[in-house]
């Protein structure tokens, strides 16, 4: 396509070829809808750990990768889902669906309430206030022992069968078919949303937020609804592992959670909806073999894989790739 063509597209025509599904990406969910249960049975567990943690880094990425937010406490919304989704099946409901829309509720009205003070600060105070923001939510929640359980965790969660005919079972095929319809729904909203004139107003207010105030875009405004949209899908994350898991913990919530999110979105790059997903993939299972060489010290070769991807692919493994494709149709033109 020429300059003169480029130009010519309307903003409509434009949105409407972004929000077409490419081969590749129907691939890619056919795979995972289909390779884990053909080629790893004994290891669904683990894969619906993976679908459940690429459901958070999705969260994060609308916010980190598409406007800018840098967020060390995101962990604290995914265990205010989790909480809520296992004290809403413990005294109240144990319906599974009910539960997790509950917990995106509750960890979405968290968010929503903190966006006005997040809109108004940026970079290194914008950090310091997220991170502040999960140490104060771990806080309460360990101290919180009656309702909570504390440090011993939130015991005695039991879940009905979903649509009160598939159980949770051990093996994990409940599991993991009921984690990745969830990320799978989440997704197709969320790629409709990035690919949408909001979705290009948050890349506006990411590249330049005082340019887009001038032309009439109310940043902070924006920024209040994407990150209360996050954090809503953030809870939804931590609603699927303690309804999965039947239990809560304080780990849920803990830092190295936060910390754990944005080194998978940096390895598989930000801002690119996938990136949260493929980074999720690798670190997982990266995880899952290094810490069965060596339980200890399995964040030496995390820490050397991150250190790698970073050297020599800045913008992640989607974005390297997405280079050496530019590249080769250069090449071929």
């Amino acid at each position: 396509m020429d300059a003169a063509a480029r130009h010519s597209v309307t903003p409509l025509q434009y949105f409407q070829s972004q929000a077409r599904w490419t081969p590749l990406e129907l691939a890619f969910w056919l795979a995972v809808a289909v390779v884990p249960f053909l080629l790893f049975p004994t290891h669904l567990s683990l894969a619906s750990q993976i679908a459940i943690t690429a459901l958070f880094a999705l969260s994060l990425d609308l916010i980190l990768g598409y406007a800018g937010i840098v967020s060390l406490g995101h962990a604290a919304f995914f265990g205010i889902g989790a909480y809520a989704a296992g004290l809403f099946a413990k005294h109240i409901w144990g319906e599974p669906i009910t539960g997790l829309l509950f917990a995106g509720f509750c960890a979405g009205l968290v968010g929503f309430a903190s966006s006005f003070i997040v809109a108004r600060f940026k970079h290194l105070t914008l950090i310091m206030i997220t991170l502040g923001i999960g140490f104060l939510v771990h806080e309460i929640a360990n101290a919180a022992h009656w309702l909570t359980g504390g440090t011993d965790g939130l015991q005695g969660v039991r879940m009905w069968p979903i649509f009160n005919y598939f159980n949770f079972d051990l093996w994990g095929y409940t599991g993991y078919s009921y984690a990745l319809i969830v990320l799978f729904v989440v997704f197709v909203v969320a790629r409709r949303l990035i690919n949408s004139p909001f979705g290009l107003s948050l890349r506006g207010i990411r590249e330049n937020s005082t340019r887009m105030a001038a032309i009439g875009a109310d940043s902070r405004a924006h920024i209040r609804k994407i990150y209360t949209i996050s954090t809503a899908i953030a809870g939804l994350a931590g609603g699927l592992l303690a309804q999965t898991t039947e239990t809560v913990s304080l780990g849920s919530i803990d830092f190295q959670r936060s910390a754990d999110v944005v080194v998978m979105l940096v390895l598989g790059g930000a801002g690119r909806l996938y990136g949260g997903l493929i980074g999720a993939i690798i670190f997982m299972v990266a995880r899952d073999q290094f810490s069965g060489f060596n339980p200890q010290f399995w964040y030496f070769p995390m820490g050397v894989l991150l250190v790698a991807v970073v050297m020599f692919l800045p913008g992640g493994i989607l974005g390297g790739l997405a280079r050496l494709t530019a590249r080769f149709r250069n090449r071929s033109s």
